[in-house]
């Protein structure tokens, strides 16, 4: 935990919640942005978290919460790695030590953490969607006086969901504000004196007074109505484009736009929030920030500073472990693989949603530019991407994290599967991921996916499993695969083997034994090889049988029967929610043919699993080496 003293942070030390802070002078504000950044920084130096995007909206954060009421009012922030700031401000300061930590505070605002956290973030984009909806339940409610408000990043506004809101928004009576958080100019930047102007003007209060009682006469003598009233708007956008030279979709939807603003003037966030939080109707307010503004190495750093793990505060230095003769992770093995297999199958594209470096698709990026694509937060148009590349003869690894790839169910059903197209799914992050949490793990994939029809499903145990999956899914007469496998490190240092094709829908006996037999698929079977020796060890009169299922679609029907046949005990192991996995398949095949065996499923409850390293959520699950023992025996 970073030391704190009352001398460092003297102005942090009086705002336990929002409330303290509204009683502070104006002019006080810049430096209490500048204590909230310097906690953050030495927060995170120890204690590793999303970094960057929280010191970037340090400015907004303080003037949100002096501007509006909260918690009476809403901020829905998108995502949520930005809200830390948000955090420390919301009572959470003394706690903060814990964040992202087993049992301790969670990683993303949680209305089950604090009433400041009005929506459950994780995932990209809902933002303007839940905040449309409690605009309107507060009208429901007849809670007139609630603002409630939108932040959302330039990269979460590329989502599909987003722009759903946007639209609904547009054509909904509401006063939703929302901030758009542009750190990547992902938006046209502004340049010149005119801009400025506008910009005042729209913010100017003896303006929008006079365009109000204005508005209000022409609807009392019948000149004006909600459809004149749009052609105007759309006619009063449509004016202000052609002197700004600049067009922006806001505008043609019919929302009141204002800005690009400077998002490190807090002074000028403040004002500008006060004069549009009373405005009627639905507006975006369009800010410039610089993501890791304050620290010099996070605002050059790129996506280093994303998440970076521990630090030198005073210096910037990353403090990273001795990786020699560590196994690689699973992600690079994927991407030096990938790139491996495009260099001899020119059909082999490679499709992300914003994750290349993540993922490791970067590796192709950088050798073969134009075969590697980032689509942005945009997941379901990612894999309807790859449909259509596939359905003309290309094979497309489109590579997506297990939790966001639920984002894409329909359309891997409908754009993929259905005409059986040539797409490899390649999940990441499939199982428990750690300190990122529910909204984050990888619990669903084996179940979701299993009862839909043409689908291959397999998960390997370690990196020669990997590279041998990624070379059979590419091969001709296989249609849509996907390959699953978790965040972190594999078990093979020497993991450049030689590839070679794996008959679809066959497992492997890994060991012989006579008393049970232990089903696994994926990594954690190298966790049941460790058991299943404890055990023989502790307990000589056992005898523990090893398969290594690989498919869960196709299931390795042969390996079953020998199973069914030696074994009146079975134990299945699986890095996902037990109901509807591989425990569940097995089951319904024992059933199918009328075979009744002990059978013990060892995988994720049902519930959402919480927070901490994965070792720690391995324990709590029962799925580690000790859980796997009490199974066994």
């Amino acid at each position: 935990m970073a030391e704190r003293t009352d001398n460092q942070y003297p102005l942090l030390e009086r705002v336990p919640v929002p409330a303290y802070l509204r009683q502070l002078p104006l002019e006080q504000l810049p430096e209490v942005c500048r204590e909230l950044r310097q906690d953050i920084i030495r927060e995170l130096a120890d204690n590793p978290g999303h970094f960057a995007s929280s010191l970037g909206v340090v400015e907004l954060t303080v003037a949100l919460h002096y501007v509006f009421d909260t918690p009476y009012d809403r901020i829905v922030w998108d995502v949520g790695h930005q809200a830390y700031g948000h955090k420390i401000l919301t009572g959470r300061r003394e706690a903060f030590a814990t964040n992202r930590r087993f049992h301790g505070l969670r990683p993303f605002p949680s209305p089950e953490e604090s009433e400041y956290d009005s929506f459950t973030c994780g995932h990209a984009s809902n933002s303007i969607s839940a905040a449309l909806g409690m605009a309107l339940a507060a009208k429901a409610h007849g809670d007139a006086n609630r603002h409630v408000v939108a932040v959302i990043g330039d990269g979460a506004m590329s989502g599909g969901l987003a722009f759903e809101g946007l639209n609904n928004a547009a054509n909904t009576p509401n006063d939703v504000l929302i901030i758009l958080n542009d750190n990547n100019m992902s938006i046209d930047h502004s340049v010149g004196g005119m801009k400025h102007l506008l910009h005042q003007l729209q913010i100017n209060p003896t303006y929008n007074k006079l365009r109000y009682k204005a508005a209000r006469k022409l609807f009392s003598w019948g000149f004006l109505n909600e459809n004149r009233k749009k052609r105007i708007l759309r006619f009063n956008n449509s004016l202000k484009s052609f002197i700004n030279h600049q067009q922006n979709v806001f505008e043609g939807m019919d929302i009141r736009y204002f800005g690009p603003a400077d998002g490190h003037d807090v002074i000028e966030l403040v004002k500008t929030l006060r004069i549009i939080k009373d405005m009627s109707g639905p507006k975006l307010l369009h800010i410039h920030t610089v993501k890791g503004k304050g620290f010099e190495p996070a605002e050059h750093g790129g996506a280093v500073w994303h998440a970076p793990g521990k630090f030198d505060p005073q210096t910037g230095e990353l403090l990273k472990h001795d990786e020699t003769g560590l196994p690689p992770k699973f992600q690079d093995v994927f991407g030096n693989t990938l790139l491996e297999l495009a260099r001899v199958n020119d059909k082999i594209v490679g499709v992300t949603p914003a994750m290349p470096t993540g993922c490791s698709m970067n590796i192709l990026m950088e050798a073969m530019p134009d075969r590697a694509f980032d689509v942005g937060i945009a997941e379901g148009h990612a894999v309807t991407f790859s449909a259509g590349m596939a359905k003309d003869g290309l094979i497309p690894f489109c590579n997506i994290y297990s939790s966001f790839a639920q984002r894409a169910y329909d359309n891997l059903i409908h754009d993929v599967c259905i005409s059986k197209l040539k797409v490899v799914l390649c999940l990441d992050r499939a199982g428990l991921v750690g300190e990122d949490g529910p909204t984050h793990h990888g619990a669903f994939d084996l179940a979701y996916l299993r009862p839909i029809p043409n689908l291959t499903i397999a998960s390997p145990m370690d990196e020669h499993e990997l590279r041998h999956l990624m070379y059979t899914s590419q091969l001709e007469g296989n249609g849509p695969f996907v390959i699953r496998y978790p965040r972190g490190r594999g078990s093979q240092v020497d993991w450049e083997c030689p590839m070679h094709a794996i008959p679809v829908g066959q497992g492997r006996k890994l060991k012989d034994g006579s008393d049970v037999a232990l089903l696994s698929i994926g990594p954690l079977g190298v966790a049941a090889q460790q058991a299943i020796r404890e055990v023989e060890a502790e307990h000589p009169e056992r005898s523990i049988a090893h398969y290594d299922m690989r498919f869960l679609k196709p299931l390795d029907e042969r390996l079953l029967t020998e199973v069914a046949s030696r074994f009146r005990k079975i134990v299945t192991l699986e890095d996902g929610v037990r109901t509807g996995g591989l425990g569940s398949a097995v089951l319904e095949w024992l059933s199918d043919h009328g075979i009744s065996i002990s059978v013990t499923r060892l995988g994720l409850p049902d519930r959402f699993v919480e927070h901490g390293s994965v070792k720690e959520l391995h324990h709590l699950c029962g799925i580690d080496v000790e859980g796997i023992k009490k199974a066994l025996v």
